[in-house]
């Protein structure tokens, strides 16, 4: 004979390690089944976008470290790629590389937090996270060699970047690129043939393609589902034309999918790191501005990165003067929580906290 059983419905959050940050759910539980969810977002919002419109445009690049704030380089690069879109400026060929390798270096540290808290979601506790924390701590060690600062960065600036990269931070690069590769691959065997993890994660939360297209999705979560985009394929910026890489995917759209992906990802980051190493041209790493910058009246732009996350965006609209008169971001953490439904519906509550490590999210960039 069946249990009667009523419906409950739970917060969990905003204050609760599974949701990655200030994000409330709302989760209506029959028994343990998950029948209704309700993202609740806002606890962070710090007006970022309303603060833009009131400092200069250098002075932004602060503002922008506090976005994804474990992917700091790639929101630097999103920003500064729509000013100088907005006042054509040219960057310096050196400048371009250095961004290239200091956003893919960016993109494996955000990709070993994900893994690292998506392994700590599934029960795995302390150790793969620590394991992921001591390489990611190397590449910020890297970034404090390049502008003393290691979460927080601000390196890159419109028209090129903050400094030059010193001499010993080329010999410390090489020693990361040889034996990071065989790490990932230590990682990838110890969790991919770990047989819980294969249990919980293969065929659980399933994200069709077309569900995923519908959603505005991009990054990791897009491609988990199958589809083949990547904007530094579809549409370069900075060096990622002259670049030999390729872009994972999925098959099923599940939470396993999503997590092999950014395991791939990581080999094909530091591939490209590599090829920036072997040519990246000697001279000046910015273009000479004014000390406060005045994009004519009128002028928009709106540029994009593939951030670690997905598709990173800035619009921009100038009035004339020294500050935007308009600046709006397209955070992809934002979007791709617009699936949450989708995922976690018919699901358990255990379910629903792996399958949240699974996207990925940052809330600096989903509240602003």
């Amino acid at each position: 004979m069946p249990i009667r059983t009523e419906p409950l419905t739970v917060n969990i959050g905003p204050q609760h390690p599974s949701t990655h940050g200030v994000f409330r759910l709302r989760v209506t539980f029959d028994g343990e089944v998950i029948v209704d969810v309700e993202p609740v977002f806002g606890y962070l919002h710090r007006g970022t976008e309303k603060l833009a419109e009131e400092r200069n445009y250098v002075q932004i690049v602060t503002l922008t470290d506090r976005l994804d704030y474990v992917a700091s380089m790639t929101n630097n690069q999103a920003y500064c790629l729509a000013v100088e879109k907005l006042m054509g400026i040219e960057v310096p060929e050196r400048a371009k590389y250095l961004r290239v390798i200091a956003a893919e270096l960016q993109r494996v540290a955000s990709h070993l937090v994900a893994t690292g808290f998506f392994l700590q979601d599934l029960g795995a506790l302390g150790t793969p996270l620590m394991y992921c924390f001591r390489e990611r701590e190397r590449i910020l060690e890297l970034f404090e060699m390049l502008c003393g600062a290691r979460i927080t960065v601000s390196y890159m600036r419109p028209g090129g970047v903050f400094f030059d990269a010193p001499e010993d931070f080329w010999p410390r690069l090489r020693q990361l690129l040889r034996e990071l590769p065989s790490y990932i691959g230590e990682l990838e065997q110890l969790l991919l043939e770990n047989e819980i993890l294969l249990v919980r994660t293969r065929g659980v939360a399933l994200l069709s393609q077309e569900r995923a297209i519908e959603c505005s999705t991009s990054g990791p979560v897009l491609r988990g589902s199958g589809l083949r985009w990547d904007w530094r394929k579809a549409d370069p910026y900075d060096v990622y034309d002259r670049m030999e890489f390729d872009v994972p995917v999925g098959s099923n759209g599940d939470n396993l999918d999503r997590f092999w992906v950014r395991m791939q990802e990581m080999r094909q980051s530091l591939r490209i790191v590599d090829q920036c190493l072997d040519q990246i041209p000697d001279g000046p790493v910015k273009t000479e501005l004014p000390l406060v910058l005045r994009p004519p009246a009128g002028a928009e732009a709106y540029a994009r990165v593939e951030s670690p996350k997905g598709e990173l965006g800035f619009y921009l609209v100038s009035d004339g003067g020294i500050s935007p008169y308009r600046c709006k971001i397209r955070s992809p953490s934002l979007l791709n929580l617009h699936v949450t439904k989708d995922l976690l519906v018919g699901w358990k509550l255990a379910d629903m906290i792996v399958s949240l490590g699974s996207v990925d999210i940052n809330m600096g960039e989903v509240d602003r």
